[in-house]
């Protein structure tokens, strides 16, 4: 196997325990909480790999608009995609909320046809109805008369976590500066800001050891080390087509809840996660559009 493979790999089975992870540690700790420790140790451990790699130097070239324009791009990719989702999986199962979450993709390519211009296709908003189709069959889990109110509420939380990747994405594709000190500065904001909310509401958090554990999980692997490797698996490869193995994502997530977290396998998840993957690779069709 190729090394770009071998790295996009070990993105993809990291990033698929996000969801089970969040949902054990959220029997013990709130959304806040997580975001909060998570954000930290992910800071520190991009801090060590900019100082191994240099990077440093770059941050002193930067001016006060660079700062405010990384941290309003960080707000949206690390802190409320995050939060959005934290609360997601607190409210609906695990493996639903992180179906769901693959919406963003769609959200990327509508947000492009706002802020970078791009051409809104008939493919395009074909591609946008049929994923949320599937939104709709991952939620209503077959009930399809009415939403339980627990299932809306986390429905929307997910959709609102796709829609702040898919502006973060967006935005932080028109920037230009170093991929890591930006997610560094990132994490740092997301940090910042959740530090506010704890000294503001005065609470204190003693955690226990498996807790600590599972926030050095999400904090250093599902988060940075991930995103470092992923970086470095697109700089080797072909950009198409290691972005399009990362579609395996929320299928290895399906395999996680099932066997850690016990949540049924419900037909229903899989065939809303399938009608989402199928409005995804409609949008990535690189035929002509056609209006």
């Amino acid at each position: 196997m190729r090394i770009e493979y071998i790295y996009a790999m070990i993105s993809i089975l990291l990033w698929s325990t996000t969801a089970t992870v969040t949902k054990l540690l959220l029997s013990n700790l709130n959304s806040m909480q997580i975001l909060l420790f998570s954000s930290f140790f992910a800071f520190i451990f991009l801090f060590i790999i900019n100082i191994i790699k240099g990077n440093l130097k770059e941050i002193k070239k930067y001016k006060m608009k660079d700062f405010f324009k990384i941290a309003s791009i960080g707000i949206l990719g690390t802190f409320l995609y995050n939060l959005f989702l934290y609360l997601g999986i607190n409210t609906l199962q695990a493996s639903q909320a992180f179906i769901i979450n693959y919406l963003w993709p769609i959200m990327t390519v509508l947000f492009a046809c706002i802020f970078l211009k791009e051409k809104l296709t008939i493919k395009k908003i074909v591609a946008l109805i049929i994923s949320f189709i599937g939104v709709i069959v991952v939620t209503s889990n077959g009930n399809w008369s009415h939403f339980e109110k627990n299932s809306f509420i986390g429905m929307i939380y997910c959709v609102l976590a796709a829609i702040s990747y898919g502006l973060f994405s967006v935005l932080n594709k028109k920037t230009k500066y170093n991929k890591y000190t930006t997610m560094m500065l990132f994490y740092l904001t997301s940090f910042f800001i959740s530090f506010l909310y704890t000294i503001i509401c005065r609470t204190t958090y003693v955690l226990e050891i498996n807790q600590l554990f599972g926030l050095l999980w999400i904090g250093i692997f599902t988060s940075a080390i991930a995103f470092a490797s992923w970086v470095i698996a697109l700089e080797k490869g072909d950009t198409v087509r290691i972005s399009n193995i990362a579609y395996m994502t929320p299928f290895i997530s399906l395999v996680w809840t099932s066997i850690i977290l016990k949540e049924s396998f419900s037909i229903y998840s899989v065939i809303g996660l399938l009608i989402i993957m199928v409005g995804i690779f409609i949008q990535m069709n690189n035929s002509k559009d056609q209006l």
